[in-house]
Formats: C-alpha cells, structure tokens, sequence
C-alpha cells in the first residue's frame, strides 16, 4: 500500500522554497549570469501571455519571457532555484529607489557555495560588482557557522554567496554553488510571520538574531541602519525563507510585479490542486484563479498567487517538464 507522507497531508504537498522571481532587462545576459552561479538546468523557456497576474501586477494582461532554471548540482543545502521574468509589453518596472535589505519586499538570492570566499573572489575578478566581502559568524542559538558575501547580478539584484559550513560537514559536496538556500524579505511583524508560514510547511528553525549587521550600513547610503531582527524558517523538503523585520520600520520597497531584481518567491507543490486546498482550509485568498500553461518540450507550468501577512507576491507552483 502506498501511504502519503505526514508532511504532505498536513500541508498539502507545499514542498518549500521553490524557486525566487528576479526581473531581469535581457534574459540572455542574465542566463549567462546565473550559469556562473551554477544554475545551467533550464526547466523552461516560455514566452507569451502570462494569465491571472491582474490582482498582483495591476495591468489587465502581461506578456514576458520567463526562464526558468535550476542548479546543475543542487545539494540539501541548496535545493532551490530562480525564474528569470523579462516583461515584454511595457517597460520592466525599476528596482524600488533606495531600496538597501530587509525593507517590506523581496531582499535578495541566496545561493549555497561550498568554498564561499574564494568562489567570490572569483566572480569579482571576473568583474562582477562586489557587494560586500566575505565575512564570517556564529548563530544562535546552535552556534552555527556559516560565511558569508554579496554580489550583483546584471540589473542589480542582491546575490548572497553562503557556506553553512557547521551544517555542511559530513556531506559529499563539490565545490562551488549548489542552488538557493533561501530567500529573505522584509516584513511588518515577524511573529505573524513565522507563524503563517509555519502552517505552510516551514517549521524548523536554524537560527534567530536581533541587532545591527554593520557590512550592511553602506548600503543605507543616507538613512541610518536599522536594528533587523531575523531568522531562518526551514523546511524538510525544500528550500528555506529568512524573514526580516527592521526597527524602526523602512519604507516600503515591495514596487510592482515584475520590477527588476527580486520581486517574489514562490513555494513549490507537487499537486497545485491540493496545496490551493490547503490554503483555503487556512482561509487564505487566492489572488486570481490557478493557471495552467504549457511550456516548450510538452511540459506543463502551473501557478497560483495568494496574500502573505505583508502582501507580498508570493505563489503556489508546480512543474512538470
């Protein structure tokens, strides 16, 4: 007899952290990119109408190209991937002005690299805008250990390189990156947070901190940094979020769907029919109705959008290709 396992039928076949939306001016320049990042398994490459986007992007139609890409060697620590949005019937959103990390919005990509620092130095030699310079912590309350250091994509995005190098010991892992870890965005309250997703599969907990990053300051510019208080919320099937709340509050940088950079995240099902059920048990609206689209090489793309506490544009997807 074949049984559904217990964290499927508590949550509805919801599988973690998915993959990450990053608007991108030219998707060519981004692939190429995103292969250096090790993200050379493209699952799809769509280009046409995207349907039921009206509730969360505001225009009564959208055509884009969406490339849609994995790691070629994603690991435990790295099971994610990205989906690059170029729109193509207006002109792609800005990234929001001023916009540094943690605000209300999407933050960053956070990718996985076994030998973080040189993998970085790396990347800048190659001429890639160095964010920030590897650097390296403990974290409570495990003490775990992890490095560390931000690059930018072609239209600005924030990269994260990390090596949770506590968590990596014992595992058989090449060296170099081995897909998204997680994703962080900032929020208005990160105890209604943690709580939402909790009931949408992300339980575990790998750490928590309260307190002033000063790598981060310069990209603040004139504001003055404020206090983040954040935390990474597992999941055991996919990958994990990194909620941010900052004290006092930052203006909101959520900008419109599809702007450059990271504008969403979206949480992967392996039935969309039964993860929007669940959803509806919790009383969790849909942002339009699930879509169904088919993609080159006879595969099938599904999606649905709903509201987190923060209206941010998070989505239900399953893909068959």
């Amino acid at each position: 007899m074949v049984t559904t396992p217990r964290t499927e039928r508590q949550f509805g076949t919801l599988s973690g952290l998915d993959h990450i939306g990053i608007g991108v001016s030219d998707v060519d320049a981004a692939r190429a990119f995103y292969a250096e990042l090790g993200f050379t398994d493209e699952s799809f490459d769509y280009t046409g109408p995207l349907p039921g986007l009206a509730g969360v992007s505001g225009h009564d139609s959208t055509e884009a190209r969406v490339l849609y890409l994995r790691a070629g060697t994603p690991t435990v620590l790295g099971r994610a991937g990205v989906k690059l949005v170029q729109i193509l019937d207006r002109t792609p959103p800005p990234m929001p002005e001023g916009q540094a990390w943690g605000e209300p919005g999407i933050c960053e990509v956070c990718v996985h690299v076994n030998g973080q620092a040189d993998f970085h130095a790396d990347l800048v030699a190659r001429g890639h805008v160095n964010l920030m310079d590897p650097n390296e912590a403990d974290l409570d309350p495990y003490q775990t250990h992890c490095g560390l250091s931000y690059v930018a994509d072609p239209d600005g995005a924030k990269i994260e390189l990390i090596e949770w190098s506590t968590l990596a010991a014992g595992w058989p892992l090449e060296e170099g990156p081995h897909g998204v870890n997680h994703v962080a965005f900032g929020v208005s309250d990160i105890e209604r947070t943690r709580t939402f997703y909790q009931s949408l599969g992300f339980t575990g907990q790998l750490f928590e901190s309260d307190g002033y990053f000063e790598p981060m300051h310069p990209w603040f510019g004139d504001r003055t940094p404020p206090r983040m208080r954040m935390m990474l919320l597992t999941n055991p099937i996919g990958g994990a979020l990194e909620p941010v709340q900052h004290y006092p509050a930052s203006p909101d940088m959520r900008g419109e769907w599809g702007h450059l950079g990271t504008f969403e995240f979206a949480i992967g099902a392996r039935c969309l029919e039964s993860a929007v059920e669940h959803l509806e048990r919790l009383d969790v609206e849909l942002v339009g109705e699930p879509v169904s689209l088919d993609v080159v090489g006879g595969g099938t793309w599904r999606y649905a959008y709903f509201r987190d506490p923060d209206d941010l544009y998070v989505c239900v997807t399953e893909v068959r290709a």
